[in-house]
């Protein structure tokens, strides 16, 4: 019976969608698997990394469905490399690679982008990563940014790194490179160049804040808290957040 209202209120948000606008980017900060594990009374909490990597595939699914273009979702912090412990660590690492190469594989229709520092990670995780985005570069589907050793003050940073080389490169000067320098340089640095910024955040778990995910990008973006962990995020809370994201009437500033 449950299934049944889930199922019918799922339609019933769909036909709300129709000739809505839709988000061209969507990022995601999947939160809460570690206590959703707990809560859930398993022992390991790498079962709750896991139950998250399976619902990741769900919802690149309904994103798809929706006529998303870019989806970003943060899969590993720099944060997160210098405070798990060893142990979690090594497991959510090889949890991140097998759901890349799951992503990856043939029978999937979405194009893999890395964004982060490959340098940060361990040499055998950064070569799979590279690995499974190298195999999906001819698709022409959804683009899927997968940030892994990702901070968004660390992206800032090496985009200012990046710009300063170039220039330098060049020839240029740093006199002359402050006498021309804007935000569109900047941005052309970033991991995500050539991207639309994300049009919407979504976050599970409760937590509402960024903690450095797309610092830059999500300047204009609409955000969406949602209370749920992320193994227990289901297509009417997406629904939901499209359907809210559409009423809104985004100022950019204005």
């Amino acid at each position: 019976m449950k299934r049944l209202v889930y199922k019918a209120y799922e339609r019933r948000l769909s036909r709300q969608l129709d000739g809505l606008q839709r988000p061209r980017h969507v990022g995601l900060i999947m939160d809460g698997n570690r206590r959703w594990a707990r809560e859930a009374g398993f022992a390991d909490v790498a079962d709750g990394h896991r139950a998250g990597a399976r619902q990741l595939v769900e919802m690149l699914g309904w994103c798809r469905e929706a006529g998303v273009e870019v989806v970003t979702v943060w899969l590993l912090s720099t944060d997160n490399l210098v405070n798990r412990p060893p142990e979690e660590l090594s497991q959510l690492l090889e949890i991140i690679c097998d759901i890349t190469d799951e992503l990856a594989e043939p029978g999937n229709p979405w194009r893999l982008r890395h964004v982060g520092a490959l340098d940060v990670l361990p040499t055998e995780t950064a070569a799979r990563i590279s690995a499974a985005t190298l195999r999906t570069r001819n698709r022409t589907g959804m683009q899927v940014n997968v940030a892994i050793g990702y901070g968004g003050r660390q992206e800032i940073a090496d985009a200012v790194r990046k710009l300063l080389l170039q220039h330098a490169e060049a020839g240029a000067t740093i006199e002359e490179l402050a006498e021309v320098l804007d935000v569109d340089h900047i941005a052309e640095h970033l991991y995500t160049s050539g991207q639309p910024d994300p049009d919407l955040v979504i976050r599970t778990s409760g937590e509402q804040r960024l903690s450095g995910f797309m610092l830059w990008q999500s300047v204009h973006s609409e955000f969406w808290f949602c209370e749920a962990y992320w193994p227990e995020f289901r297509r009417t809370d997406f629904l939901r957040a499209l359907r809210d994201y559409a009423i809104r009437h985004r100022r950019f500033g204005s």
